[in-house]
């Protein structure tokens, strides 16, 4: 596993905002209800208890912003 560095609500914008979409994975691990109500757009969904079984879904390249 690469080390995981922990980012402030300021800090995962500033990097969205410096960073063209596409060149990181927004990753939102609530309940399928919670992304249902309000997600970010373009985050993609994997509720943390899925989230060990759904590693091939993300792009090992790519800086991963997990909330």
């Amino acid at each position: 596993f690469t080390p995981v560095e922990s980012i402030d609500a300021d800090q995962a914008r500033a990097f969205m905002k410096d960073n063209p979409e596409g060149s990181y994975t927004l990753l939102d691990a609530r309940q399928p209800s919670e992304y249902e109500g309000e997600h970010i757009p373009g985050a993609h969904l994997i509720p943390l208890p899925k989230l060990t079984d759904s590693y091939d879904k993300l792009d090992p390249d790519k800086p991963v912003i997990v909330y």
